[in-house]
């Protein structure tokens, strides 16, 4: 239901990481001030090709052909569907994101990402590596 209210305040974008990923190849031509904003615009563009990237793993492809091949079309709302392992127009396959909750997603980001360049120390929990698994597929191999 939030989903649906936010979709109605600021419209849609194209779901499943690529809207992002889009931003991601603008990023670059961004007018910086200085080498720090321009660090944090690498950083930033990094970031943002997590969601399709994390996606893809998860269903057991690999992500770099699927970026290629996403980022080569010149539709942007062509992206892989993750579900039925194909490439589809996103929109009229209803793969959607709420663009407020991207944007705000990214908003809450940049402000924890602040917070953490100025604090002395933080303290994580080590992560190992985990094998990608495709939940539609859970259990069955």
């Amino acid at each position: 239901m939030n989903a649906t209210r936010a979709a109605i305040e600021e419209g849609i974008v194209p779901g499943g990481g690529v809207a992002l990923l889009r931003a991601a190849k603008v990023l670059p031509n961004l007018k910086v001030a200085n080498e720090d904003q321009k660090q944090g615009v690498r950083i930033i563009q990094r970031a943002i090709r997590e969601p399709i990237t994390t996606i893809v793993r998860n269903a057991g492809i690999d992500a770099s052909s699927v970026i290629e091949k996403v980022l080569d079309n010149k539709a942007l709302d062509f992206g892989y569907d993750a579900m039925n392992d194909k490439f589809v127009n996103l929109i009229d396959a209803g793969i959607v994101d709420p663009t407020k909750v991207i944007r705000q997603a990214l908003q809450d980001a940049a402000g924890v990402a602040s917070l953490l360049a100025t604090t002395e120390c933080v303290v994580t929990e080590e992560v190992g590596e985990k094998k990608a698994v495709n939940p539609l597929r859970a259990g069955l191999e």
